[in-house]
């Protein structure tokens, strides 16, 4: 692959840090609004098909479902589609289609035809985008980015990735207790369109992706990021540690809304500010792991992030009106702290570990266990619930996510102070 030329030398070496840095101020924007848009969906959609179409507790696990299976469906071909196609206008298009698929359900309120099935509809074409924004995204940055500059930038985009996790479900409460739950999915279109106008606007020029070779197939490239990742020990045990983390993770979260409006009664503004509170931890951790990670190093910070990740959740399932608010806050808090501090690290590791012609095929490798494994997890969580409720369901899920930590006990990260530059081979 060529190498990325850019149209102003001041935007590689900027003075000042990132902040200086145009372009990625742009993308930082972009991600920044688009991602309060998510996470207003987040709340409002499960709202939408409890409060408007009575929905029940497996159907709304299935709606969280619908949107991460995507994933697992079209995963591995997105990711060699990734690596073939310029990433910039791919986002932009991506954008586009999310804006669209929002766009739908307030329109189709207003005409009197939401269904649930309408819902379903919407999450799995927004997930299938997300899928192929989220590829390109983590390739683009390092064509933005020098190496050393990737931590920081990693860092800075999960904070305000988690600042949206804080933003969007308060947002998402409000906007449905003062006019409701569809509306705030207009919101929810309106940045998406303000990340494709940001985005459009980035100066530097990609460099020429590679031409296929003709001879290889779209299953070969496949079959070379998978090999990849299945013969590295590093990419390996994240990849199993991702997916049985977010078993527990999605598990719970799946049926938090369910929880919190039905068993303890609680009005949408609360829930909304209850799950934004339980985000805060992942700003402090976004903000810490650059810290962490230079002081520690990068294989502890990673282990430091995932302990926190863990046993905190056993908390959850504590969760009472009144006072007992307190424990899922401090469980989820804990939990959004360590989560950032493991993918800010993880990010800059596999960013810069990673040849940059396999990176696409290597993300969506590691995502296809890491999200893949989300869909059945929440399918699995209705499932409990519908049968022996949603209490005892997320009490199942946070408890398989408390022991998840120990999975990279299993690897060489154990035994580094610093995750390795590059592969041995190489």
């Amino acid at each position: 692959m060529t190498t990325a030329t850019r149209s102003s030398p001041p935007n590689v070496r900027p003075p000042g840090g990132l902040l200086r840095h145009r372009d990625f101020r742009l993308l930082w924007a972009g991600q920044a609004v688009s991602g309060v848009g998510s996470n207003v969906t987040t709340v409002a959609l499960p709202l939408v098909a409890v409060a408007v179409l009575d929905a029940g507790t497996f159907q709304v696990a299935v709606l969280t479902a619908a949107a991460w299976l995507p994933w697992l469906l079209i995963g591995l071909p997105a990711g060699a589609w990734v690596d073939r196609l310029p990433r910039r206008p791919l986002m932009v298009l991506c954008d586009l289609l999310c804006a669209v698929a929002f766009l739908s359900v307030p329109l189709a309120a207003l005409l009197d035809r939401l269904t649930v099935v309408h819902l379903l509809v919407v999450a799995l074409g927004a997930g299938a985008a997300r899928v192929f924004f989220e590829t390109a995204d983590q390739v683009y940055l390092p064509v933005l980015l020098r190496p050393e500059q990737l931590s920081e930038g990693n860092a800075k985009l999960q904070a305000t990735r988690t600042m949206s996790y804080v933003v969007g479900p308060g947002l998402a409460g409000l906007i449905a207790q003062l006019v409701g739950a569809v509306a705030a999915l207009l919101l929810d279109a309106l940045t998406f369109l303000l990340s494709a106008v940001l985005l459009l606007r980035i100066r530097t020029r990609e460099p020429r992706v590679r031409r296929p070779d003709r001879s290889r197939s779209l299953r070969q490239d496949i079959t070379e990021g998978l090999r990849f990742v299945a013969r590295d020990p590093y990419l390996r045990v994240l990849t199993v540690f991702g997916a049985a983390s977010n078993i527990g993770l999605t598990g719970y979260q799946a049926l938090l809304v369910v929880f919190l409006v039905r068993e303890l009664r609680l009005e949408p503004g609360l829930v909304g500010a209850l799950v934004g509170l339980m985000s805060i931890g992942g700003i402090i951790g976004a903000l810490l792991a650059t810290t962490l990670a230079r002081r520690c190093g990068t294989a502890r910070a990673m282990l430091i992030g995932a302990a926190f990740t863990g046993p905190p959740a056993l908390l959850i399932p504590l969760a009472a009106p009144g006072i007992g608010l307190v424990w899922p806050a401090v469980g989820g808090l804990l939990i959004s702290l360590g989560a950032a501090i493991g993918n800010v690290v993880k990010g800059a590791f596999r960013q810069t570990y990673t040849p940059h012609h396999l990176l696409g095929r290597v993300t969506v490798s590691m995502q296809l266990l890491n999200y893949g494994t989300i869909p059945l997890a929440a399918v699995l969580a209705g499932a409990i619930g519908a049968r022996y409720g949603v209490g005892t369901a997320i009490g199942v899920m946070t408890a398989g996510l408390a022991p998840t930590p120990l999975i990279l006990l299993i690897g060489p990260i154990r035994r580094r102070r610093d995750l390795p530059a590059a592969p041995v081979a190489s």
